[in-house]
């Protein structure tokens, strides 16, 4: 009697064993970008909160997705990803994951401006004079951007379509060889992030006009919002979140959360994302899903409404 007792206190200890008892996945990006960053500083800090290891696992943009929308919803595999999670469903057809649907979303990490640049031979100094030049000179100036559906490139289509201006985008092989094309003058507009923008800006070789945010960024001091410098209503910006999988246990996601939230609050953390170009918003559940529907509602009918399709 007192034998079976015992293995079935066990067997009970044993199945009420607390989250987490092993090493936790964070699924992401290739190596060497924003989402690999953000991943690498936030998982030493979690592990030491959750007391358990956090792989940072590398897979590629749509892997990744594929593979946490498919995962356990045990709190062992999470997602960190930007707007290609919720936005590829306009620019391609037949997405394998549905955001709403598959995924459970933990933390808005961070958000990215861009800034609106200009070669300094563009007699131009605030996004009002930029309008007037561009409308007096319509189809004669280009804006470079890498990637299509990029935060550079649907800044800049934001901007075309709420200024009405016809500003001929050009297509580079990612950010860099944009911002050369810049500053040589082979296109005399762009709306890159403020980490690849603010070096130029500095030595003079690009002008900035203003951040893309709604508020002005400590990323760009001194720099006006568009919307306050001749385009009311503008806002554009890059961001990044953290998601498990769909039905996930709520109170799973709230440790998560907790413990992401106090990673980000390291100030060593804060300081190098900021250093990257983002700035900590360490927020809510239902902070990202908010910040998603509402990007997802205004950046979906641009796509829609401008035929922007991935390349």
């Amino acid at each position: 009697m007192c034998s079976v007792g015992l293995m079935v206190l066990a067997a009970s200890a044993a199945s009420g064993q607390s989250y987490p008892n092993k090493p936790i996945r964070i699924v992401t990006g290739v190596t060497g970008g924003s989402l690999d960053l953000t991943a690498r500083l936030i998982a030493p800090k979690l592990a030491d909160g959750m007391g358990q290891q956090v792989i940072v696992d590398n897979r590629g943009g749509i892997i990744s997705m594929e593979l946490v929308a498919k995962a356990p919803a045990d709190g062992y595999t999470m997602l960190l990803a930007g707007g290609s999670l919720w936005i590829s469903q306009f620019l391609r057809d037949n997405v394998a994951w549905d955001v709403v649907r598959d995924y459970s979303p933990i933390t808005l990490l961070v958000t990215m401006p861009n800034i609106i640049v200009v070669h300094p031979s563009l007699p131009v100094r605030s996004v009002k004079e930029l309008i007037a030049l561009a409308k007096a000179k319509a189809g004669e100036l280009n804006y470079s951007t890498g990637q299509a559906g990029a935060s550079a490139h649907l800044a800049g289509e934001l901007f075309k379509a709420m200024a009405g201006v016809n500003i001929v985008r050009v297509a580079y092989k990612g950010l860099g060889p944009a911002m050369l094309a810049l500053i040589t003058g082979e296109a005399q507009v762009s709306f890159p992030n403020t980490a690849s923008a603010a070096p130029y800006m500095k030595s003079g070789r690009i002008r900035g006009l203003a951040v893309t945010t709604a508020q002005p960024s400590a990323l760009a001091p001194g720099l006006p919002t568009a919307a306050a410098s001749g385009l009311p209503g503008y806002e554009s910006k890059a961001i990044l979140g953290i998601f498990a999988p769909a039905k996930t246990p709520a109170p799973i996601i709230d440790q998560l959360n907790q413990e992401i939230v106090r990673a980000l609050n390291n100030a060593e953390v804060k300081r190098r994302l900021f250093d990257s170009g983002a700035e900590v918003i360490a927020g809510s559940p239902a902070e990202l899903t908010a910040a998603m529907k509402s990007e997802m509602a205004t950046t979906g009918k641009l796509i829609k409404d401008v035929g922007i399709r991935a390349e």
